[in-house]
């Protein structure tokens, strides 16, 4: 599943899917779809690197205004949707 959102909304985002716990990797990337990041979302990621993650998605929220965030789900399905905030 995709969701397209703005700078200021990344982290919030971010932490809502890792919390979620349904996520296996989550993918974000700038509006022209190039990739930033990739996060592997795992019970170690949730744990031990957890701020370093947040830290990171924090500081690329300030370099462009718009984002994609593609989710990858456990099942291995992926769905499109849009998520206008």
């Amino acid at each position: 599943m995709e969701f397209k959102i703005k700078g200021q909304e990344l982290l919030k985002k971010i932490e809502e899917l890792i919390k979620e716990g349904n996520a296996r990797r989550i993918i974000i990337k700038d509006d022209k779809g190039r990739t930033y990041i990739e996060i592997p979302v795992t019970v170690g990621v949730i744990g031990t690197l957890f701020a370093p993650i947040v830290a990171a998605v924090g500081a690329l929220a300030g370099v462009a205004a718009n984002f994609t965030i593609e989710v990858i789900k456990k099942d291995g399905e992926e769905q499109s949707q849009t998520d206008k905030n």
